[in-house]
């Protein structure tokens, strides 16, 4: 377990922060999982040295790098190459999934289709947000007693293949207050979904995250067995092949980093969502995350708590409590931590918060207790 734990590490930049941009660092790590504006930021900021926000800033509008719904249906950040690359395959597994859906509340495939074409012609002119594209196709706002307007909204956007325009991903961003553009008038071309796509998902998968089962690859990316195994067992001359301890098999590209077990791991702070813990199915992410903690940190209702690693593992909970004047970061361990461990941590920590809150006069770190 500690040798696919230190691998996982490496691959995600998390034992040694790397001098990269900003594009290049998404695409080592796989993706950025961006629900909450600011994840992004601080997953960057665990890996890279010197991060500023406005690394990704830059990156969001030069068009280097992308904020849209892709795996599993949620919102992440890839480079723009990624986007282009397999974004196809993400867009044509959501409409699969929103079939029985759209059935459900009386809209046909057809009314999706001629309502995408006008949102999609809207969406090229100037940034457009939800409610603006939803009025101009007839349709009432957004409500959480009402299924057909967030049916039919998830459905135009695949259809439409629209993506946040970048003002929608930048660090203070609000949520809900989020305006698309359409990715064919955005980069000049639309998204793959051929069998090059799946190939690229595959070793940018297995490059981020591997070794790695088909099962993990399927569950990370929310896209059917049936559409991948032809990719993996294409690149099977290019792959290793290991077993883990429960005897699954695991696949790998060559000449990726396999450090040794006791590698040195120092402290470090994940974000809201931090899609190292999401990368595997379910009981495989023991490897960062144990599985007797995998409900404390990843709650019923999907959201997954920011965290702190010790030794390459979760070990407790973190969130910064600020005013209009002072910040402080408070920690959760789950089990008591040695003096060494602590004072690394609250060293790490104090530096997060003058990340997070740079304009506050007074930092501290305290102490809570992790439910």
């Amino acid at each position: 377990m500690r040798e696919l734990n230190r691998a996982l590490l490496a691959r995600q930049l998390l034992l040694e922060r790397r001098k990269l941009p900003a594009r290049e660092a998404i695409e080592r790590i796989g993706a950025l999982q961006a629900q909450w504006p600011s994840s992004p930021y601080v997953a960057l900021w665990s890996r890279l040295r010197d991060f500023d926000q406005g690394q990704l800033v830059r990156a969001l509008e030069r068009r280097e790098v992308v904020k849209a719904t892709l795996m599993r249906a949620t919102l992440h950040i890839v480079s723009s190459a990624d986007y282009l690359g397999f974004g196809g395959l993400m867009h044509d597994a959501h409409k699969a999934a929103l079939r029985a859906r759209l059935a459900s509340v009386g809209i046909s495939a057809s009314h999706v289709e001629e309502t995408a074409q006008i949102v999609g012609a809207a969406a090229a002119q100037r940034p457009q947000s939800r409610p603006e594209l939803l009025r101009l196709v007839g349709e009432g706002p957004l409500r959480s007693d009402d299924a057909r307007p967030w049916t039919i909204w998830h459905a135009l956007q695949a259809t439409a293949g629209l993506v946040h325009a970048p003002a929608s991903a930048h660090w203070r961003a609000t949520p809900g207050r989020t305006s698309f553009v359409a990715a064919r008038a955005w980069f000049g071309q639309q998204p793959a979904r051929d069998e090059g796509a799946a190939r690229r998902l595959v070793c940018r998968y297995l490059t981020a995250f591997g070794p790695a089962s088909q099962a993990d690859l399927t569950s990370w990316s929310g896209l059917p067995v049936a559409l991948l195994r032809p990719a993996l067992e294409g690149l099977q001359p290019e792959l290793r092949m290991f077993h883990d301890e429960t005897g699954r098999r695991l696949f790998d590209l060559a000449r990726r980093p396999l450090p040794p077990a006791d590698t040195p791991s120092p402290v470090r702070f994940l974000p809201q969502w931090d899609s190292a813990l999401l990368a595997y199915a379910p009981p495989e992410r023991a490897r960062i995350l144990p599985e007797h903690l995998r409900k404390t940190v990843i709650r019923p209702n999907g959201d997954v708590l920011p965290s702190f690693l010790v030794d390459g593992f979760v070990a407790g909970l973190w969130r910064v409590e600020q005013t209009s004047s002072k910040a402080a970061i408070v920690l959760e361990p789950f089990e008591p931590l040695s003096s060494d461990t602590r004072r690394e941590l609250e060293d790490e920590g104090a530096r997060l918060v003058r990340f997070v809150a740079p304009e506050a006069t007074a930092h501290a770190v305290r102490a809570g207790s992790a439910t």
